[in-house]
C-alpha cells in the first residue's frame, strides 16, 4: 500500500489551483462592490492595479517554488533560504498568528451567510448568539476533521468548494454584462479625492482580495511534481481570480446605480435578482456561505502546514512537526483550531469585539510581510546561482524589485498605527525563537 509520499496522495494541478483560488475568494468579495461603489468607476483600475501587483507577485511565487521545488512552507522557507533562521521564523511566526484570525473571522462570515435561510444566527437574543457559535465551531471543527485525514481529502473539498462558490460569480459576472447601463459609470471619479488618490486608495483596497496568492507553494511537499505543478497552480490561480473580480465588478457597478450600490449590503444578490429574479438571492448566499466554507477549509490547511514546516526546521515545538498515520501534521492543525475557536468565540461576546476587530487588523498586515520577504529573498537566491549570467539574472531581479515596491506600498497603506502594532506583535516573536535556540542547544 503506497504510504502518504505516494503521488496517489498528494495534489494535482486542479487541487493546487483551487486552493490558490479559494483562499483567495473568501466571502469579503461579495461585499466589495459596495465598498468601491463611493469611488465610482475609477475603481476598477483600482483592480488593474492590484491584480497587476498580485500578477508580479505571482510571478516570483512560481519561480521560487521551480528554485527551491517540494520545500514546504512557501513565504517561510523562502524567506529562510534567502536570510536564514531568523527572519524565516519572525516571518512564520506573523504567518501563522495572521491564519488563525483569519480563519475565526471566516468563520463569522459563514455563520452571517447562512443566517439568510436561519434566521436564528442573527440577532442580539442569547438564544441567537448561542446558535450562532455553536453553528461556526461545527464548520471549524468538521474541516479541522477533515484536514487531519489527507491532503487529498482537504484537496478534494476544496475543488468542489470552489466550483461551487464560482457558480453564482461567474453567472453575474457574465450574465449581468448584458444589463450594464452606460449611465451607471459616470461620473468617473465621485470620491472628490485626485484621481491618482483615488486608485491607489481602491487599489490597497482590492489587493486584500488577493491575499491567498502563495497558498500553492505552502504544502509544496504534498503536490504532485511540485516544480511544474505549483508555478502552473499559482499562475492559473491568479488569473482566474482577477478576471472573476474585475468582470463581477464591472457588472454589478454597471447593473445598480452608485448611490443605490453604496447602501447595499448584499451586491452580488441585488445584481442577481436584476438579472435572473427575485430567487436569486438565495443561490448567491447560498454561494456566499460556501466561499466562506471554502475558505475556510484551505486556511485550516494551512495553518497545520505553516507550523509543521517550522518545526521540522528545529525552529518551533516538535508537537507540532509530528504527522498521524494518513501524512497530515494533525497536532499543528488542532492546536490552531482551538485557537480560532477560541477567537471566534470573542466575536459573539461583547465586551471583546473591538479586540477582535483588533487582531484582525494585524493580521492583514502580518500577511503582507512574508510577500516582502518573499519578493526580497528571491533577488537573494537569484543573486547567489553561479551558473547564469548577469543577463539572465536582469529580468528576474527586475520583476522582483518591482513586486517588492508593490509589497512595501500595500504595507504602507495599512497605516501608521496598524503597521506600529504589527511590528511589536512581529518582534513579540523574538524571545520565543531566544528559548527555541536556547533549548535546541545552539552555541
Amino acid at each position: 500500500m503506497p504510504g502518504p509520499s505516494s503521488s496517489k496522495k498528494k495534489l494535482g494541478l486542479w487541487a493546487a489551483t483551487s486552493l490558490v483560488v479559494g483562499n483567495m475568494i473568501g466571502a469579503g468579495i461579495f461585499m466589495m462592490p459596495s465598498a468601491l461603489a463611493a469611488f465610482g468607476s475609477i475603481s476598477l483600475l483600482g483592480w488593474v492595479f492590484s491584480a497587476a501587483g498580485a500578477f508580479l507577485m505571482a510571478l516570483v511565487f512560481s519561480s521560487l517554488s521551480k528554485k527551491l521545488p517540494g520545500i514546504n512552507g512557501g513565504p517561510y522557507a523562502y524567506t529562510k533560504a534567502g536570510f536564514g533562521d531568523f527572519m524565516g521564523f519572525l516571518v512564520a511566526w506573523g504567518y501563522w498568528i495572521s491564519i488563525w484570525c483569519t480563519n475565526a473571522a471566516i468563520a463569522v462570515s459563514f455563520v452571517s451567510a447562512l443566517s439568510t435561510f436561519f434566521p436564528i444566527l442573527h440577532g442580539a437574543h442569547a438564544v441567537n448568539g448561542a446558535a450562532a457559535v455553536v453553528t461556526g465551531l461545527a464548520a471549524i471543527w468538521f474541516l479541522t476533521w477533515v484536514n487531519t485525514r489527507e491532503i487529498v481529502a482537504s484537496g478534494n473539498m476544496q475543488l468542489l468548494t470552489t466550483i461551487l462558490k464560482l457558480l453564482p460569480l461567474v453567472a453575474v459576472a457574465v450574465g449581468g454584462l448584458f444589463f450594464i447601463n452606460a449611465k451607471n459609470f459616470t461620473p468617473f471619479n465621485i470620491s472628490g479625492q485626485p484621481t491618482f488618490s483615488a486608485i491607489t486608495a481602491t487599489a490597497a483596497m482590492t489587493l486584500f482580495a488577493f491575499l491567498g496568492i502563495e497558498c500553492a507553494t505552502i504544502p509544496a511537499g504534498n503536490v504532485h511534481d511540485p516544480g511544474k505543478t505549483i508555478p502552473r497552480a499559482t499562475m492559473l490561480g491568479t488569473i482566474i481570480t482577477a478576471l472573476v473580480y474585475i468582470l463581477g465588478t464591472v457588472s454589478v457597478l454597471g447593473i445598480i446605480p452608485s448611490v443605490s450600490l453604496q447602501n447595499s449590503v448584499t451586491p452580488f444578490a441585488d445584481a442577481a435578482t436584476i438579472i435572473f429574479g427575485s430567487h436569486a438571492q438565495y443561490w448567491v448566499s447560498a454561494g456566499i456561505a460556501i466561499a466562506a466554507f471554502g475558505a475556510l477549509n484551505g486556511w485550516i490547511l494551512i495553518q497545520g502546514q505553516i507550523p509543521s514546516a517550522i518545526a521540522k526546521d528545529k525552529l518551533f515545538p516538535g508537537v507540532f512537526g509530528k504527522e498521524n498515520k494518513r501524512g497530515a501534521p494533525a497536532n499543528g492543525i488542532v492546536i490552531g483550531s482551538i485557537l480560532v475557536s477560541i477567537i471566534m468565540v470573542m466575536n459573539y461576546t461583547k465586551g471583546l469585539v473591538e479586540q477582535f476587530k483588533f487582531l484582525m487588523l494585524l493580521s492583514t498586515l502580518t500577511s503582507l510581510v512574508p510577500y516582502l520577504f518573499s519578493m526580497a529573498a528571491y533577488i537573494v537566491v537569484v543573486t547567489r546561482q553561479k551558473n547564469i549570467g548577469n543577463k539572465k539574472r536582469f529580468a528576474p531581479i527586475v520583476i522582483s524589485f518591482l513586486a517588492f515596491v508593490f509589497a512595501f506600498w500595500a504595507i504602507a497603506g495599512a497605516g501608521e498605527e496598524i503597521v506600529y502594532w504589527g511590528f511589536l506583535l512581529l518582534m513579540a516573536g523574538v524571545p520565543f525563537y531566544v528559548w527555541i535556540i536556547f533549548r535546541r542547544g545552539d552555541g
